[in-house]
């Protein structure tokens, strides 16, 4: 697996949360070691990578510029995994209060070789009532050896007063540039050659989660068997171009239901995944909406469209009133959602276009 084979192990391999590592480093180096710490952002922008590396730093025997030195006895345990001072909890999968009084009673006990005793509980936001407010007793009388990174995709489904007794961290969406780079690098490392715009497609339907990028990664190496193609990738992974949604769109704007309707049939017939294009369909109306409201919201760089088909796309959001893309992506999101339970997958799409083709007055 890529994903593990690649995973940084040190602040100077973290793309896109410059801002974090900065401070996280300067506080290794100042000595400045908060007893908690809150870690938001979505998912695959590095939470629990940094947190390891973090827990990893403040432990080292011989750190360097506030960074691991990678070499010492406890960062090659951290790395391999078998550290006794770094605890993780899934609170995903351990919601109970049980399994909180039994980090709490370990909590209580010093460090076996380290300086610190790191627990990261990833997605804590899913601990029950009773678990958060175990933790949050020990978070207002810590030892001073223990050291708490959680780490969270809905920091606004977390206990308030947890929040304001941990340094908070906001973790920002990975751009396609920044994606694209530290995949060039992961495949020069294993000697694989790729057409940029195959790399660039990877990124786009990533959605900004680096762990997805290296997971769809693996499996266009694991199907090319040679060089990475942006054709072939798209037909393996599904995926949904821009143009048979540009096409979709210029059929809604002219109210023409018939062939907005055969259009999205001919393409179930071909393969395509529908609900992938409903999804893509909400990515594409959202930008489109974007535009209307203000153009510079929008860069090729920070949308991964083209600057062709930001073009397209300005000019069929130009004669739209903002009412109508929000109605538009409105009705699509539903369709999205129902067609989890369709026996049809295009069906609420098809109620969808029926919708939006009602001419007004």
């Amino acid at each position: 697996m890529l994903y593990r084979k690649y995973r940084p192990q040190g602040f100077d391999e973290i793309i896109g949360q410059e801002h974090v590592v900065t401070t996280l480093a300067n506080s290794v180096k100042g000595g400045t070691i908060s007893h908690a710490y809150l870690f938001c952002g979505p998912r695959g922008s590095g939470k629990t990578t940094i947190a390891r590396i973090f827990a990893k730093a403040i432990n080292c025997q011989s750190p360097k510029n506030g960074q691991p030195c990678g070499e010492c006895a406890s960062c090659q345990e951290i790395t391999a995994g078998n550290s006794l001072d770094l605890v993780e909890i899934d609170a995903a999968s351990h919601t109970g209060v049980d399994e909180v009084r039994q980090l709490i009673e370990g909590i209580q006990f010093a460090p076996v070789k380290s300086k610190y005793k790191v627990f990261i509980v990833d997605e804590c936001h899913q601990l029950s009532k009773s678990a958060a407010n175990a933790l949050l007793k020990t978070l207002e009388e810590p030892p001073a050896h223990a050291v708490f990174i959680l780490a969270t995709t809905e920091a606004d489904k977390m206990i308030p007063t947890i929040i304001s007794r941990c340094q908070r961290f906001d973790f920002k969406k990975l751009k396609i540039p920044e994606i694209v780079k530290k995949l060039e690098f992961i495949l020069k490392k294993e000697g694989v050659k790729s057409e940029p715009s195959a790399l660039q497609v990877i990124a786009f339907n990533a959605r900004g989660s680096f762990r997805d990028a290296e997971s769809l990664l693996d499996k266009c190496i694991a199907f090319s068997g040679g060089a990475l193609k942006e054709k072939t990738i798209k037909e393996l992974l599904g995926i949904v171009d821009a143009s048979q949604i540009s096409t979709f769109v210029d059929l809604i704007l002219k109210k023409d239901a018939h062939k907005a309707v055969a259009h999205i049939n001919q393409l179930a017939e071909q393969g395509t995944d529908m609900r992938e294009f409903a999804k893509t369909l909400v990515f594409y109306g959202r930008h489109l909406l974007l535009l209307k409201i203000n153009p510079v919201l929008v860069s090729a760089e920070s949308s991964g469209f083209t600057a062709e088909e930001l073009a397209t796309m300005q000019k069929q959001a130009t004669p739209m009133t903002e009412a109508q893309l929000r109605h538009m992506l409105e009705l699509c999101i539903a369709a999205e959602n129902q067609m989890k339970y369709a026996v049809i997958p295009q069906l609420p799409l098809e109620l969808a276009i029926i919708d939006l083709s009602v001419k007004e007055g």
